[in-house]
């Protein structure tokens, strides 16, 4: 029986992490997507967040990636923390066996244990609205992305015990990793 193992990523995961995005993410007109680029970026900056790099380890191989980085909304009054959902990715030869859901499901369970409050993503409606998402503007968010409607979206994520009030509204700031993807 292959076992699936989610789990926070380690040193010895960066290449295996780079091979995953790298075959999720593959374009004809790059070498290297991007998207490997930003984790490498991110990893090195103050966005990082070692407990939200989530890995999906299947039968022994690292064949999943969910990552939450730090993001800030900006509002009138003050700047609140929040996270950023992305990239997410699985090895073709793994797909749609549920791996991405749960290593995304993961990443999220993770978010909530350490206090989180908000996360946002760009990326397709229908998958990310099983994890709750729902639109971003429509929760009063704004990014660099918000004007394409339906993928910019946004997650709150259940309350810790502290009895935390309303997640916070505003312009989402992203690090600037993000604006060369």
């Amino acid at each position: 029986m292959t076992t699936l193992r989610l789990r926070p990523e380690d040193p010895a995961d960066i290449g295996p992490i780079h091979r995953v995005l790298a075959a999720a993410f593959a374009r004809p007109d790059v070498a290297t997507p991007p998207e490997v680029e930003l984790v490498d970026e991110l990893r090195d900056s103050d966005a990082w967040v070692p407990e939200l790099a989530m890995v999906a380890e299947y039968g022994g191989e690292v064949v999943g990636y969910a990552l939450l980085t730090r993001v800030r909304v900006r509002s009138d009054e003050h700047t609140a923390p929040a996270l950023a959902l992305g990239p997410v990715a699985v090895a073709p030869h793994r797909q749609r066996i549920g791996l991405g859901t749960a290593v995304v499901q993961a990443a999220l369970d993770a978010a909530t244990e350490l206090g989180e409050r908000l996360v946002v993503v760009l990326g397709a409606p229908a998958y990310y609205r099983r994890f709750g998402f729902v639109r971003g503007d429509r929760m009063g968010l704004t990014s660099p992305w918000s004007g394409l409607g339906e993928p910019w979206q946004a997650l709150v994520l259940p309350p810790s015990t502290s009895g935390d009030g309303p997640p916070p509204t505003g312009e989402v700031l992203f690090p600037a990793a993000w604006s060369r993807v």
